[in-house]
C-alpha cells in the first residue's frame, strides 16, 4: 500500500514550508525505522511542496495510519515541527491516488508556476537520496520511475512545459517593468548550486552582464571560473551587495545570507570610496543605479530556507521579492495545456495501478495453474498403467489448458478493474488455494525488475 502525506503552498504558510525543508535527509530512514512494516519512503522537498512517500505493508491492521504516524513522528523528530502545527497543513493521499498524485506533481501541475521545469529534477533527486539512504522499494522504484515517464509525456504531448515558467524566470519578469537595461544592470547572483546555474542562464537570455557571484561556503571562484563570471569573497560581500542594482539569492544554507546589517554595512563602506569588487567602477550612489527603478536595488530571494532576512525591506530604497509574494503573481495556466496534461496524467496513473494489480495476481494465477496440473499429473499417473502411446496424457494436457484459459484471461481482467482480491478469494473459497503473501511480493519484485 502506497500513502503520501503532502504539504504544499496550496496548503501550508511558507513559514511551515520553510522549517519543513530543514534535515530533510533525517526524515526517510526515520520513517522506514518506525516499524517493520514500512517497506519504504521517499521525501520530496522543495521550495514550495513538502512530501512523504511511504511504501506499506498492506495486510497489517490499520496500515495507513501506522504510516502517517510514522512520517509526523519523523518531521518531528527532525525538523522540530510537531503533529499539533502540522495539523491542518497536510493532507494524506493512500492507494491508487498517491500514483496520479505524484506523476502530476512531476509534470509541474501542482506547482506555483504550472507547468515549470524544475520539479522533475527534484523528483528524480528524491529517489536518488532514496537509493543512497537504503529507504526506497520495489514499489517506490517503480512509481517514481512511472513518474518520470509521465512528466516526459506531458513535456512531449502539450504545450504545458512551453507555457509553464519557472520561478527563477517568473521572478525576472516581475522586475522586467523597471529594469530599463538589462545590459546595464549591476547583478549580484548569491549562490553556486544548479538552481544558481539555471538563473544564470535565464539572465543571460535577458542580456545581463554585468555578473558578480558569492558563495557563502566558499565556492565562489570556481563557479565563476566555469561560467565566465567575476566572484567576491566574505570580506567584499557586504559592498558588493550595496552597489548591486539586482542580488538574486538560492542557496541551501539553512540561514539567512543577507540582511539590513550587511546592506547598512556596505553601504557605509562606499561612503568612504572603497572600491566595489569587479571589473565596474566604484558606484557614485550607496545603492543601486539607473538601470533598476530610478536608483532603487532589488533583491530576490529563491531559497528555502529563506536566504534574506524580511528586514532588508527596511533598508532604503531596497524592494524584497520572495517565493510568497511570487506566488501571488503566478499567472493562470493555459487550460487547454492543463486539461490535456491531466488527461495524460491519469492514463498513466490508471496503466500504473493496473500493472501493479497485474503483479498482485501472478502469484494467484501460479498457484492455480499449479493446482490444476497437480491434479493432472496425479490422473496421468493413473492412466500411463494402459499403453496408448501417451495420447491420453496429451489428451488431457490439451484439455487442461484449455480450461485454464478462461480463469487466467479473468485474472488480467480482473486485475484491471481494481478486482484483484476477489479473484484471490474466489481461489480459496473453490479450490482451497492459498496464495502465500511472500509469493506475491517477489513477483512484484520480479515485474519491477523486468519493466524497469
Amino acid at each position: 500500500m502506497l500513502l503520501c502525506v503532502t504539504a504544499s503552498h496550496k496548503t501550508a504558510g511558507f513559514d511551515l514550508l520553510e522549517r519543513l525543508s530543514v534535515h530533510t535527509t533525517d526524515i526517510a530512514p526515520l520513517i522506514a525505522e518506525h516499524d517493520e512494516c514500512v517497506r519504504g519512503a521517499v521525501v520530496l522537498a522543495t521550495c514550495n511542496r513538502f512530501e512523504a512517500y511511504v511504501d506499506m505493508d498492506e495486510p497489517v491492521t490499520a496500515a495507513g495510519a501506522v504510516g502517517v504516524e510514522a512520517a509526523l513522528l519523523a518531521v518531528e523528530a527532525a525538523t522540530g515541527v510537531t503533529a499539533a502545527e502540522f495539523d491542518g497543513s497536510y493532507s494524506v493521499v493512500a492507494g491508487a491516488d498517491v500514483a496520479e498524485h505524484l506523476f502530476a506533481v512531476a509534470s509541474g501541475l501542482e506547482s506555483v508556476v504550472v507547468g515549470e521545469g524544475e520539479i522533475a529534477g527534484q523528483v528524480r533527486r528524491a529517489l536518488g537520496d532514496a537509493r543512497k539512504l537504503g529507504t526506497s522499494s520495489g514499489e517506490l522504484e517503480r512509481l517514481f520511475q512511472r513518474a518520470s515517464e509521465a512528466q516526459r509525456g506531458v513535456k512531449n504531448s502539450t504545450a504545458l512545459g512551453r507555457a509553464g515558467r519557472s520561478l527563477v524566470r517568473l521572478s525576472l519578469d516581475l522586475a522586467d517593468s523597471r529594469v530599463t537595461d538589462w545590459a546595464a544592470l549591476r547583478v549580484l547572483l548569491v549562490g553556486t548550486g544548479a538552481y544558481a546555474a539555471a538563473t544564470l542562464a535565464a539572465l543571460r537570455d535577458r542580456g545581463a552582464d554585468d555578473i558578480t557571484v558569492y558563495s557563502p561556503s566558499g565556492r565562489a571562484q570556481k563557479f565563476a571560473t566555469k561560467h565566465g563570471l567575476v566572484w567576491t569573497d566574505d570580506a567584499a560581500y557586504p559592498r558588493t551587495a550595496a552597489a548591486s542594482d539586482l542580488i538574486i539569492t538560492c542557496t541551501t544554507a539553512d540561514h539567512h545570507v543577507l540582511d539590513a546589517g550587511v546592506l547598512r554595512q556596505g553601504r557605509s563602506e562606499l561612503d568612504l570610496d572603497l572600491p566595489r569588487i569587479g571589473e565596474a567602477a566604484a558606484s557614485g550612489c550607496p545603492m543601486g543605479g539607473s538601470a533598476y527603478g530610478g536608483g532603487r536595488s532589488l533583491v530576490i530571494d529563491l531559497g528555502l530556507p529563506r536566504n534574506v532576512d524580511p528586514d532588508v525591506a527596511t533598508v532604503s530604497d531596497v524592494d524584497l521579492l520572495d517565493l510568497e509574494t511570487i506566488r501571488l503573481h503566478a499567472p493562470l495556466e493555459e487550460l487547454q495545456a492543463t486539461d490535456a496534461a491531466r488527461e495524460i496524467v491519469r492514463a498513466a496513473a490508471r496503466r500504473f495501478t493496473q500493472a501493479g494489480e497485474r503483479q498482485s495476481l501472478a502469484p494467484a494465477v501460479v498457484a492455480l495453474r499449479q493446482h490444476v496440473f497437480g491434479v493432472l499429473d496425479d490422473e496421468i499417473s493413473r492412466v500411463r498403467t494402459r499403453d496408448d502411446d501417451g495420447r491420453t496424457e496429451q489428451a488431457l494436457r490439451h484439455l487442461v489448458g484449455r480450461l485454464l484459459h478462461t480463469p487466467t484471461a479473468r485474472a488480467h481482467d480482473l486485475a484491471a478493474q481494481g478486482r484483484a482480491d476477489e479473484y484471490v478469494a474466489a481461489l480459496g473459497a473453490l479450490f482451497g488455494i492459498e496464495v502465500p503473501a511472500q509469493e506475491a511480493e517477489r513477483a512484484a519484485a520480479q515485474a519491477d525488475s523486468a519493466t524497469a
